[in-house]
């Protein structure tokens, strides 16, 4: 699949980058959109642009590399990452990388600020899997203000995931106390309203009818509950559910721009609609956040 020819690739604050320009609005005043891509396909930051290029939406479009992944792979590559997780998926990959991830948002946003002239424009997040933890994590914990979040395929609770992927390739994950403590942190459901008390950001989840109901499925269902219940209005809530999709939103090896799949388009569609209500909204009412 050929690359948007208006994008931009970089690093910032050492975060790899690929970045999409908006078509209409000023680059300076537009809506930013930041991106996190999938553990599985699409696996990169350029992977994910072409799975989820959010067409039509005018906003500066940002994919972010996850630690521990495209350029950004451990020494011993691909090998060396799956060693890390069989020795302790959590400690060694789910907890650094959603933790590192999110530390450097900040830092990452502010130097795409000063390289791409981004302007303060409503900020949005989105996320998929790994990455759609790395942006409930921002929804959470951030001192940036975020109008609104699509999460596909989310990590909404750690360990449920661990346990499906435990019994996916037969062992017991052996929790410990720190171990413990990365799923606390990454339990989303149980953390609903510390995201409410930001903002109220608007929060679309987007799962596959053919995912794990345990793992992915059935967390997105009690996240977007709880988020309901604490939202003045809760229909800055919603969850999609796509028919026929399972996890991954391309083929393998899922590292490079491929051909959207009907499903990724599905979903491409459904963020572009949330993303478009509700930051024209923010952006009407000059960034003001929702009450509390």
């Amino acid at each position: 699949m050929a690359v948007d020819p208006s994008s931009l690739t970089g690093v910032a604050a050492g975060v790899p980058y690929h970045a999409v320009p908006p078509v209409r609005a000023s680059r300076s005043s537009a809506p930013v959109v930041a991106a996190w891509h999938l553990m599985d396909p699409p696996r990169t930051e350029a992977a994910f642009a072409a799975a989820l290029p959010l067409e039509g939406l005018d906003a500066w479009r940002i994919y972010l590399g996850l630690p521990l992944t495209g350029s950004r792979l451990p020494a011993g590559g691909v090998e060396e990452l799956m060693r890390r997780g069989y020795e302790d998926a959590v400690l060694n990959l789910q907890g650094p990388i959603s933790n590192q991830a999110a530390e450097e948002f900040e830092p990452a946003l502010a130097g795409l600020r000063a390289q791409l002239d981004l302007g303060t424009g409503p900020v949005g997040v989105l996320g998929g899997s790994m990455g759609a933890a790395v942006a409930l994590l921002v929804l959470a914990e951030s001192t940036i203000d975020i109008s609104a979040a699509v999460l596909v395929s989310p990590v909404a609770r750690l360990r449920p995931v661990v346990d499906a992927l435990a019994r996916q390739f037969g062992f017991t994950y052996p929790w410990s106390d720190p171990s413990f403590a990365v799923a606390r942190r990454l339990d989303f459901v149980a953390r609903a309203e510390e995201i409410a008390q930001r903002g109220q950001p608007a929060v679309l989840l987007v799962v596959g009818e053919d995912d794990d109901h345990e793992a992915i499925r059935q967390p997105a269902t009690l996240l977007r509950e709880a988020l309901a219940a604490r939202y003045a209005e809760p229909d800055r809530t919603k969850l999609v559910v796509v028919p026929g999709m399972a996890h991954a939103l391309a083929a393998e090896p899922g590292t490079e721009p491929a051909p959207q799949t009907t499903h990724a388009a599905e979903v491409d569609r459904h963020a572009v609609g949330w993303l478009q209500r509700h930051m024209a909204r923010t952006s009407a009412t000059s960034g003001a956040r929702h009450p509390q």
